[in-house]
């Protein structure tokens, strides 16, 4: 509290008793505040939609023709056309002329797989055949021996066993057309061709 009190020395002021100041704001009127919102689009939430757009992608077009979802433990025989994604666990034996296995990052596959194209982000305890090529992502982790015409390994996979490098099958094959025509046609005299029994009746002698 404070009182007025008015003078006759010119109409001067006098206060008594303490005088109190209106807290000031320590920041200005014209300062933008932090927003507290959260951005959706951090790297982690983004990511993640950017898998499972993908994924969804991937079955809608058909792509995707097998899926083993994450906490599924799946045991026997898999045979697919396309593309097979493991989130889960999957165990036993995987086979495919043509098709793709992927291995995601909390994937597990306990089997001998044999397919065209292999890409491991994740856990693949057995042996892996694969007649394109075979991809280890950095957080792979493989036991076992691979056969492949072409390897990637990104930096931080790991990788336990043997590596054998093969031929493309493509290559291999026509490579193997070529020697057998090219061997039938320079030692097998044509149908019609006269025999030449002087060389016959002198290796017989």
């Amino acid at each position: 509290m404070f009182r007025i009190d008015r003078a006759s020395n010119g109409g001067q002021v006098n206060t008594e008793g303490p005088t109190t100041q209106p807290p000031q704001p320590s920041w200005s009127q014209n300062a933008t505040l932090p927003d507290a919102t959260p951005n959706p689009e951090t790297p982690a939430g983004s990511r993640a939609m950017t898998e499972s757009e993908s994924l969804l992608r991937n079955i809608k077009e058909g792509v995707l023709s097998g899926f083993v979802g994450h906490g599924t433990v799946l045991s026997g025989e898999a045979t697919f056309k396309g593309m097979l994604r493991v989130d889960g666990h999957l165990s036993g034996r995987i086979s495919s002329q043509e098709g793709t296995l992927i291995v995601s990052n909390n994937g597990q596959v306990d089997a001998n797989v044999e397919v065209a194209v292999a890409q491991v982000y994740g856990t693949v305890t057995g042996d892996i055949i694969a007649s394109k090529r075979i991809e280890l992502g950095r957080a792979a982790s493989v036991t076992g021996n691979i056969q492949t015409p072409a390897l990637v390994i990104e930096q931080g996979a790991i990788f336990e066993g043997t590596c054998r490098m093969l031929q493309f099958k493509e290559s291999t094959d026509k490579q193997h057309k070529e020697e057998t025509s090219k061997f039938s046609s320079s030692n097998v005299p044509a149908k019609n061709d006269p025999v030449d029994l002087l060389n016959i009746s002198a290796i017989a002698s």
